[in-house]
């Protein structure tokens, strides 16, 4: 079907925080070893029902490239436990590679400043990081080999977080974003080689951007990122919209009552789009937006159920240039991602 959904009234940028999280699940842990390539997404004999066990970073984020084989993060660094946000500054500022597992709330202003070889890492359910976000790098310290997983993001005073500064081999897995001011999940400024999966955005309005502004090509030729079973739950817009970028892999997430648009290819950028599901979204995908120059999508294999009709243009490379990967039909992604997106899903 190709009807038009009723549109919800557009959100407030700070819009009032939820109230609860997501069902409880297990324990996370740091992961270790080192990558060879993807990992599905499985279930585990001995995990709760619903939890998703992912031991390695797949996507982008798996592949060997720019002196980095794949996402470790902290593997084989200490582990240190953080419940404040000077421990939090500290411990991701520290040089060499490092474990953060974050407890409880944790309220922090602006951004703090990521760097490389960390893996941050919630503690069961309650893992939060609310009025400030994290940022990938600085300019004269890179924030390359990042993994974040298992943590709520709320209210932040800019990005949730931003993969910025060149930062390359990036896994974002498994976290709850929603309430900020400005993007949940912004990637930019030559960064590289990112992985976004298994993540629940909503109540806001611009989701994750891919490429800094129409004024800045530097871009082109990087930004390379996957996005895979992430759930677009009521955000507005930007899931991604992206700019130079190819090829950006969106495959299997959730679209669900999406205002203004769902995916947005602009300034020449090349996006493959397959096996999602899009739900009362008007204009699932858009071809250029507003003053940006027009981009290329391939669209295959997705359902659009109470939707617009999507636009395409061009060609773009195929992500099994870099990497295999298998796509779920995507009747069943509604169900598969709803399940499984979120904290409190990822096992030992």
């Amino acid at each position: 079907m190709t009807t038009t959904p009723t549109v919800p009234t557009t959100r407030l940028h700070r819009a009032s925080r939820r109230t609860a999280l997501l069902l409880a699940g297990v324990l996370a842990v740091p992961l270790g070893g080192s990558v060879a390539g993807p990992a599905a997404a499985r279930v585990d004999a001995g995990s709760a029902p619903g939890v998703a066990c992912t031991g390695a970073p797949d996507g982008f984020a798996s592949v060997n490239a720019l002196g980095q084989n794949g996402t470790t993060g902290g593997a084989g660094g200490p582990t240190v436990t953080v419940t404040t946000a000077a421990q939090l500054a500290s411990a991701a500022g520290q040089a060499g590679p490092l474990v953060i597992r974050v407890s409880g709330r944790i309220q922090v202003s602006d951004m703090i400043t990521v760097v490389a070889n960390k893996s941050i890492i919630g503690v069961g359910t309650t893992a939060e990081i609310t009025g400030g976000g994290l940022q990938l790098g600085s300019t004269t310290r890179p924030g390359n080999n990042v993994i974040i997983r298992n943590i709520t993001f709320t209210d932040a005073e800019d990005d949730s977080i931003s993969v910025t500064n060149k930062a390359h081999h990036v896994w974002i897995d498994h976290n709850d974003l929603s309430d900020g001011y400005d993007g949940l999940l912004d990637i930019k400024r030559e960064s590289d080689f990112v992985t976004v999966s298994w993540n629940r955005f909503h109540q806001h309005s611009k989701a994750s951007l891919v490429g800094h502004s129409d004024t800045y090509p530097a871009d082109r030729g990087k930004l390379r990122v996957t996005y895979h079973h992430n759930f677009f739950d009521g955000t507005d817009q930007r899931h991604p919209r992206v700019r130079f970028a190819e090829p950006v892999h969106v495959y299997n997430n959730y679209y669900r009552n999406n205002a203004l648009y769902g995916i947005a290819s602009t300034e020449d950028a090349g996006l493959m789009v397959e096996g999602n599901y899009f739900e009362n979204v008007a204009h699932p995908i858009h071809v250029g937006y507003a003053d940006s120059a027009p981009g290329r999508v391939v669209e295959r294999n997705n359902l659009y159920v109470n939707s617009g009709t999507p636009e395409t243009a061009g060609t773009v490379v195929e992500p099994r240039t870099y990497y295999p990967y298998t796509v779920d039909s995507p009747a069943s992604v509604p169900a598969t991602v709803s399940a499984g997106v979120g904290v409190g899903r990822v096992c030992p």
